[in-house]
């Protein structure tokens, strides 16, 4: 009988077997979680707990070691199950994370439950082990790294207090950095012993990435030594979790194919840089390298476990992709959730394993290429010849004025006017489309310019932002090239405007000169958007707030064209001006509308067009929108560098120019300030260092990718400001937003029971009517809120007349 269609494995030629063929996923998952904890009698200062979930995959080895040294009895949270996922999924403060970051909440509920320990432990890890000193950086992903902040924040028992949960940020790049991070969590303990006990359990880590390569070597000589083929099933630590992926080792080693780990294999690639991509996460360099190894091995294959929502495997699929179809290999990726149907997953295995054998069967030769991606520099001869400079519209206030800015310091910048539905599904067309909203609206922004005809593509580059940080945004320039490629433009230059040296370009300096004009730009912008937002809502005469908008933006378009130097005070009176105008501009006064806040990713928060107009929706629904200021993102961004420095072991140098820098900054803000004080209309802007004590309570400053601590802080300072209602806007799937966006709803709302949030998502494939119902719910509530206080109000002042007139 002839069988076809992948429907049956002997119809493949490949009956199943259960011989003993090597597995790389059951030896780690041995290897990892079979010490011994001590006993009660031997564990002199008690028992703690640790949930069997994300990083502890990876490290730990180095707990149980350290905790052990010290005379701690180590509970480890029992095996996943779907048991596990359901016991914490009250505590789950977003639908769209990840399943190893949801089923986190059912280990810490088991702990808490069962384990009756001291205290459970949980660290946050920003840095991992710099494994490969040739990478851009060794970030953990924001939800690996970040996650114990949402355990903090939705889990009662922790809330409330009734259990011990001890989750410090810290960094795992060498020894000194985790030793530091642990006299200061530890600070009650004998200096010496937690020195001695970090020292034998960072030995211990070392030993167990010793093991595992070894055991990647056994198993690449019994492959050898049997004639038979090798998977490497390539993911992350916690996809050794039998839960997480589903038996899909074990699938694949009955059809008599071994599977090794990435881990296992990794050092044994010769990864060629630069890659196409920014290569800042330690698991992802893992990654890429063993495709690397992967591509000059005939008997090897490479499939990538991805699971449902992680985002920044938009950046990983596609450069492991590259790797490996760049040297003829054949690349799978299998996407995973908590719906462990392997139906799919089986017919994608049995199709590699048949294309394996039919390419054996032709005796196909490969050709194996280069990894590495010469970049195209922006040169010093194409700035002379006065190259167009594409940019991407994020703020039109702000970008209107940026783009001048930059005229005045010799760059030919356009910035972009097509951020419009048509831009977005260009980027659906050259963006992998599980990549965030914002990276789609850039991108495609960019592409639909360059075809549009208007530009010559070959006196034209294209410039982005890159902050290095932890975020996949810093990506959006690898994004922007691979669209390039695709699209046979990639003689176009991509100019990456970064302070911290990620790349250069030698034809655009980022001057002190550039600097201080795209700083006067920023804090212009700021003050027009709070002015605008602030009279527009009740203008008696419509249109008229616009036209005072057009009005400054007029002064301030000639300043940034025709001045020279560096005209602070100059910059304050115009600034003290535009205040002055916007404060005794004709409104209606017996108006009162509630306000509502905008905080969220930064692109959507500003962007008109990419979050479908939300300030004019709001207006036309009878709201006063309130947005925080640019500036504020960068003065967290230099904060970061001083925090990093302070507790995670990077460049004091850094932390010194980033302190200066916010020291002259707010200096310069003050008269802008005093004038916002001194006004009947409008409210100042907090200093840097204030939105920090906000965020404290909330979120550990440790958050630093994405908005961070930075999106909590500006939710506090809103309600401290009478601004209870606000919108925490994102795109779907963002994953820092998962702890410092939805995370800290239900905490925030716990301190401050006024606070009226809501989260709305947004991506191409978001419903603008559930968008608007979400707006109008809030609204609802927010004119619920102020009809009481009105009527409770006017109660008090009833009382106080009548008790007048009893006097």
């Amino acid at each position: 009988q002839f069988i076809s269609g992948n429907r049956c494995e002997r119809g493949l030629g490949l009956e199943r077997t259960d011989s003993d063929v090597p597995n790389m996923y059951a030896w780690k998952l041995k290897r990892l979680f079979s010490y011994k904890p001590l006993s009660k009698d031997q564990a002199v200062r008690g028992t703690v707990g640790i949930p069997r979930a994300l990083n502890i995959y990876e490290n730990y080895p180095f707990w149980y070691t350290f905790f052990t040294k010290l005379g701690y009895r180590v509970i480890l949270s029992p095996p996943s199950t779907h048991k596990t996922y359901e016991l914490g999924i009250e505590s789950i403060p977003s639908e769209s994370e990840c399943y190893p970051a949801k089923i986190t909440h059912g280990h810490v509920q088991w702990l808490i439950d069962h384990a009756n320990a001291d205290f459970i432990f949980y660290p946050c890890i920003f840095y991992e082990r710099q494994e490969f000193k040739d990478s851009d950086n060794h970030y953990n992903c924001p939800v690996v790294t970040s996650y114990p902040e949402n355990i903090k924040n939705n889990v009662e028992d922790i809330v409330n207090g009734k259990v011990k949960f001890r989750h410090p940020f810290m960094a795992f790049t060498n020894l000194e950095t985790v030793t530091e991070a642990l006299l200061r969590e530890f600070s009650d303990l004998p200096e010496d012993e937690v020195k001695e006990a970090a020292k034998l359990a960072w030995d211990e880590q070392d030993q167990y990435r010793k093991d595992t390569q070894a055991e990647g070597e056994r198993v690449l000589h019994y492959i050898e030594d049997h004639d038979m083929r090798g998977i490497v099933l390539a993911g992350r630590p916690y996809h050794v979790d039998p839960e997480i992926n589903h038996g899909i080792p074990e699938m694949i080693t009955s059809y008599g194919v071994a599977v090794l780990s990435e881990d296992s294999i990794c050092q044994m690639g010769q990864l060629e840089r630069p890659l196409r991509v920014l290569d800042q996460w330690m698991y992802h360099t893992r990654l890429y390298s063993a495709a690397d190894f992967v591509r000059t091995r005939d008997d090897l294959e490479l499939i990538q476990l991805n699971s449902f929502g992680c985002g920044v495997d938009a950046v990983t699929t596609d450069q492991v992709n590259e790797i490996l179809s760049g040297s003829d290999k054949i690349y799978t990726c299998l996407k995973i959730d908590e719906v462990n149907s392997l139906g799919s997953a089986r017919i994608r295995v049995r199709s590699l394993l048949a294309a394996m054998r039919i390419r054996d069967k032709k005796k196909a030769k490969r050709t194996i290429r280069p990894t590495d991606l010469p970049k195209v520099p922006y040169t010093e001869e194409m700035q002379k010849e006065k190259y167009t400079i594409l940019c991407p519209q994020m703020s039109p206030i702000h970008f209107d004025l940026i783009e001048l800015a930059c005229h005045s310091c010799g760059y030919n910048l356009v910035v972009l006017k097509n951020d419009n539905r048509k831009a977005v599904d260009y980027g659906l067309k050259y963006v992998n489309n599980d990549a965030c909203y914002p990276s789609l609206f850039v991108v495609g922004q960019i592409m639909e310019a360059l075809e549009s005809g208007k530009y010559d593509l070959n006196h034209t580059a294209i410039i982005m932002s890159q902050t290095g940080g932890g975020c996949r945004a810093s990506n959006y320039i690898g994004f922007i090239r691979r669209a390039l490629k695709k699209a046979g433009m990639e003689q176009i230059p991509v100019i990456s405007a970064n302070l911290s040296g990620l790349e250069s370009n030698p034809g655009f300096k980022i001057s002190m000169k550039l600097i201080v004009r795209l700083a006067f730009a920023i804090v212009f912008g700021d003050v027009l958007m709070k002015c605008l937002y602030r009279v527009r809502p009740y203008e008696k005469v419509e249109g008229s707030a616009n036209e005072l908008l057009q009005k400054w933006n007029r002064k301030c378009t000639d300043f940034l064209t025709h001045t020279s130097g560096v005209p602070l005070r100059r910059v304050q009176k115009m600034c003290l001006e535009i205040i002055h105008d916007f404060d005794t501009f004709p409104i209606r006064e017996d108006v009162v509308k509630p306000k509502v806040g905008i905080v969220g990713e930064i692109l959507v928060k500003y962007s008109y067009a990419a979050n479908n107009h939300l300030v004019e929706t709001l207006e036309r629904e009878g709201a006063e929108a309130v947005c925080p200021s640019m500036m504020g993102f960068f003065l967290y961004c230099f904060y970061n560098q001083v925090y990093k420095a302070k507790y995670l072991g990077t460049s004091k140098k850094a932390s010194i120019a980033c302190t200066a820098g916010i020291h002259f900054i707010e200096n310069f803000l003050k008269p802008i300030n005093r004038a916002y004080e001194k006004s009947r209309r409008f409210e100042p802007d907090k200093s840097i260092y204030t939105i920090v004590d906000y965020a404290k309570p909330i979120v550990d400053i440790g958050n630093e990718t994405g908005e961070g601590w930075f999106l909590t802080g500006e939710m506090v300072e809103l309600i401290k400001e009478d601004v209870p209602n606000i919108i925490c806007i994102q795109p779907f799937g963002c994953l820092p937003n998962h702890v410092v966006g939805k995370g800290v709803v239900k905490k925030v709302r716990s301190i401050y029971p006024q606070a009226n949030i809501a989260a709305i998502d947004y991506d191409p494939g978001a419903s603008e009517v559930n968008q608007l119902n979400r707006i109008k719910l809030l609204l609802a509530g927010a004119q619920k809120q102020m009809a009481k206080e009105q009527a409770e109000e006017a109660a008090n002042v009833t009382t106080q007349e009548e008790e007048k007139a009893s006097a």
